[in-house]
């Protein structure tokens, strides 16, 4: 190494957690576009006119272009360098936020929130993969830690800050707020985040790249879908096949190929395993959960969105505690212990938080709300860590994109089962009470609400009421499966990482090293 280079590695490492500053607000920025739009629906039914399926799409386009592109966009990020995949990512994600900002049609604004997440798609990984090259070993599970920290604070972040966007200004304005950040995070990037490129160069795999794309993008089309058109439908079965097909014959490719895009032996290690695992079930767990809590605090108790939000925040604040501190416990307890004991809290969190006799006591709802945090916070943090370990520095960006794509298969599980359960069990629970009623009106409690105030008093009122109550009935049953689910996930992670199981793979690396 020249002394000019070490001269630079050292400001580098002087800057690092400058850097991570910038790391950090890029990866709000993007996971608030994907978590603060639910609460501008209303007004975009009215201010544009958009159906029920445009306004479904609104939402989903950015998901599923996002977690579609996510392996491709980390690979190209390895191959063309991580400050260029993150710069890059960051001007076509501040562009299309200015174009859905200023949309004038529903059509147009799918369409924008389709290019912000082909710029997500290649911001997000970046972010990680840099940090893993900014921090030595021994700093970065800490980094890590900050890092998936603000990730979940983001998403609990965008209500309020959509909201409070939507009571003061048009609703163009909570798009317009990211072309500000990309501006500052250009302008901080450029003397704060380094190159942090490999040297080598392994070719490009464009055969494995389509198949991901294809097969993760029909994967994630199938899940969104199946709610509307039935989980046991012939389409969503024929999607779901088609998924299956694709992305076997990529696993097929990728074992094959001399220089794979993600190396799927990688799985034949239970610690990355039980990471990826973990990801995808926390994540199921916390998007499917709090998508069923904004529709309680304002369907049910009657918050407005920005009220909403500020209710959730003590969630945001024990997960960010609990992340940061998670480093430190891996390293007293392990991964096994803390990853499965957080879990197992999860489920606490939310079986609390399923008892009826809370839902009216904010402050025993608050409580149930913080301690599924610090679960959560427990298992996140160590099992990104895990994966960013188990791949070699010069794979960061894939390790990343494996990350944040369990991340968004789970996230997108979640609401689509969640929301299933909890839409048959309200609409079992209302026809069971309330007789005559359009089947449209039964099919969530806002058509059950819009339904009510067409009606005159006080059959409007008596609808108004018996809704609450089975959305209340629907919210239980609901949190109750996510809990069976939580206790699951922490019973898996422990079998995963026993002894028995991690032990050979250690002494496999030792050897590895040794040898070398």
């Amino acid at each position: 190494m020249s002394i000019e280079q070490a001269t630079l590695r050292n400001l580098e490492y002087e800057r690092r957690w400058w850097t991570l500053g910038v790391l950090c607000v890029s990866l709000v920025m993007i996971v608030v576009a994907n978590a603060s739009l639910n609460v501008a629906l209303p007004t975009l039914v009215r201010d544009l006119h958009a159906s029920a399926s445009s306004l479904q799409w609104i939402v989903d386009a950015y998901s599923l272009v996002f977690a579609g592109l996510l392996l491709t966009a980390g690979s190209l990020g390895d191959r063309y360098g991580r400050r260029l995949a993150l710069n890059g990512g960051l001007v076509v994600f501040g562009i299309a936020s200015l174009m859905a900002a200023l949309s004038h049609s529903a059509t147009a604004l799918i369409a924008a929130r389709a290019v912000m997440g082909i710029g997500a798609a290649f911001v997000m990984p970046a972010t990680l993969s840099v940090l893993a090259h900014v921090f030595p070993p021994d700093e970065r599970p800490r980094a890590i830690a900050i890092w998936a920290g603000f990730a979940g604070v983001g998403a609990a972040l965008g209500g309020v800050s959509s909201g409070w966007l939507l009571q003061h200004f048009w609703w163009g304005s909570i798009f317009l707020t990211n072309v500000g950040v990309v501006a500052l995070a250009l302008i901080a990037g450029a003397i704060l985040v380094p190159k942090a490129h490999e040297k080598r160069h392994a070719p490009l795999d464009p055969i494995g790249a389509l198949l991901s794309i294809v097969g993760l993008g029909t994967l994630i089309y199938t899940i969104i879908e199946a709610p509307g058109h039935g989980w046991l439908s012939a389409t969503t079965v024929g999607t779901f096949a088609v998924s299956a097909l694709v992305l076997v014959g990529f696993a097929r490719w990728e074992l094959h190929v001399r220089e794979p895009m993600l190396d799927l032996r990688f799985f034949r290690d239970p610690r990355f395993t039980a990471a990826t695992t973990t990801i995808t079930f926390v994540f199921l767990v916390m998007f499917g959960t709090f998508f069923i809590i904004t529709q309680y605090l304002q369907s049910v108790l009657g918050y407005s969105p920005l009220s909403a939000g500020v209710r959730i925040l003590p969630w945001a604040l024990a997960y960010m505690l609990s992340t940061t501190r998670s480093a430190r416990l891996v390293e007293r307890f392990g991964q096994r212990l803390v990853v499965s004991s957080g879990l197992a809290i999860v489920g606490a969190g939310l079986l609390l938080m399923s008892r009826s006799s809370v839902h009216s006591n904010y402050p025993l709802f608050a409580l149930a709300l913080v301690i599924s945090a610090v679960g959560m916070g427990f298992t996140t943090a160590p099992s990104t860590g895990a994966i960013m370990r188990s791949l070699p520095l010069e794979k960061a960006g894939v390790g990343s994109a494996v990350n944040d794509t369990t991340r968004e298969l789970g996230g997108a599980l979640g609401v689509a089962a969640l929301g299933s359960i909890l839409t048959s069990s309200f609409h079992g629970s209302l026809t069971a009470s309330v007789r005559g009623l359009p089947d449209t009106a039964t099919h969530s409690i806002g058509n059950a609400l819009q339904q009510a105030a067409t009606l005159p008093a006080p059959r409007g009122a008596l609808l108004a009421d018996a809704a609450r109550h089975a959305y209340v009935h629907a919210f239980d049953a609901t949190l109750t499966i996510a809990v069976v689910v939580a206790v699951v996930a922490a019973g898996t992670i422990s079998w995963l990482l026993r002894p028995n199981a991690t032990q050979p793979v250690e002494a496999e690396g030792i050897a590895e090293l040794e040898a070398a």
